[in-house]
């Protein structure tokens, strides 16, 4: 076995010399043909790496603008919910003291209104009932004039005294 490998491993200067020339002969055509498209090809990876790089920042940058927008938005439609719920609190405050108020008002026009009609009725009982005193006071009078005055005499006698009220009055 040493044999075989001392056989592998020796030197050919020839070979060596067709090796090198071949390996520079490719070494040229590709610096003179493939290295720029090569290169060009890497430069335009990395401006597109750079690009991308760029673009996702400023993508990041937009979403968290978007984000700070979207709260302020939020925010400011809680402040308006809060706003209107307000308003409308108020609204059926001021509506309900409103209400009250009116039927407040209400009830003491009718209060007033009934307390007029009920002196409207005293009044007018008081009325009728000092016309049936009268009534019945003339019906009384008449039934002891009447009584008093059947005798001629009597009823001369009384014309003499109401003669004289009238001449001392």
């Amino acid at each position: 076995m040493p044999i075989v490998l001392a056989s592998i491993v020796a030197f050919d200067y020839g070979l060596i010399f067709w090796m090198s020339l071949t390996f520079l002969t490719v070494l040229f055509l590709l610096a003179k043909f493939a290295w720029k498209p090569i290169m060009k090809a890497i430069k335009e990876r990395e401006t597109n790496i750079e690009n991308a790089l760029m673009s996702a920042q400023n993508a990041k940058a937009e979403v968290a603008n978007m984000k700070a927008e979207n709260e302020r938005i939020l925010a400011d439609a809680r402040a308006e919910r809060d706003n209107m719920i307000r308003e409308a609190r108020e609204l059926r405050e001021s509506m309900i003291s409103e209400a009250k108020n009116k039927a407040k008002a209400e009830g003491d026009k009718m209060l007033a209104a009934a307390r007029e009609s009920i002196q409207n009725e005293k009044m007018a009982a008081i009325t009728d009932l000092k016309n049936q005193v009268a009534q019945l006071s003339i019906d009384i009078a008449e039934k002891i004039i009447s009584r008093e005055l059947s005798s001629e005499n009597k009823q001369k006698e009384l014309i003499g005294d109401l003669l004289k009220e009238v001449k001392l009055n």
